[in-house]
């Protein structure tokens, strides 16, 4: 992967080309693309170009046609963003052709759902993956290759005046696991409800039993 950086912005046309082909990194025989592809300083070159630059360089070019999917927009990485930002994960799936996924590495945090009686894996995402807004999700816990339903919480934990951000998914049924340390993914399937601060503790593991429900009634599980 070339870092977006000013320098590599600024190319020509003729100098991104090049780039493809003579840099040992990619050393491209072939690049296909979307036919709305635009590359160069001020994305001055369009798909066309590319297979003349292709042609003189030693590489094929092959633009492929947007794919759109029914009742909604043609899939690109800008629409799948605005889905996960706002909170649309059937949307997103439909437009990945999977459920969103996020990976990480497991992390102790307050170990606080455990007390409440709905032990969490704190799931410690990378940098730089969307991560769709705080809220209660139903989705699925991928241990080893096992899919666990899961209930996911998404926020800072605000009934506990937490500040950070976390991802931390119940493993529906599954109080026996210890994944410290483990690498897991979460796949997130439908946003259940917002962030939300209670009255009590009490209240709060009353709703923490309405969302395991809920996200249990939506995996089929």
């Amino acid at each position: 992967v070339l870092a977006f950086t000013p320098e590599l912005a600024a190319k020509t046309p003729e100098e991104f080309a090049r780039l493809l082909r003579e840099d040992p990194r990619i050393a491209a025989d072939a690049v296909i693309v979307g036919d709305n592809f635009r590359f160069g300083t001020r994305a001055s070159g369009d798909t066309a170009a590319l297979a003349e630059f292709g042609a003189r360089l030693g590489f094929e070019v092959e633009a492929l046609p947007l794919v759109a999917v029914e009742g909604r927009d043609v899939a690109s990485s800008s629409r799948i963003r605005q889905s996960l930002a706002e909170g649309d994960m059937p949307g997103a799936e439909a437009l990945l052709g999977r459920p969103h996924r996020l990976e990480g590495t497991v992390v102790r945090g307050d170990q606080r759902g455990r007390e409440l009686g709905y032990p969490t894996a704190n799931v410690e995402v990378a940098q730089g993956i969307a991560i769709p807004p705080d809220g209660v999700y139903a989705g699925w816990l991928i241990v080893d290759g096992t899919r666990l339903a899961a209930a996911i919480s998404i926020g800072t934990n605000p009934q506990f005046s937490g500040a950070e951000r976390r991802v931390e998914a119940y493993a529906i049924d599954r109080e026996d696991l210890d994944l410290y340390g483990a690498a897991v993914a979460v796949d997130l399937v439908i946003r259940l409800r917002g962030q939300e601060v209670f009255d009590s503790v009490d209240a709060l593991v009353e709703q923490m039993g309405l969302d395991v429900a809920a996200a249990r009634s939506a995996l089929g599980h």
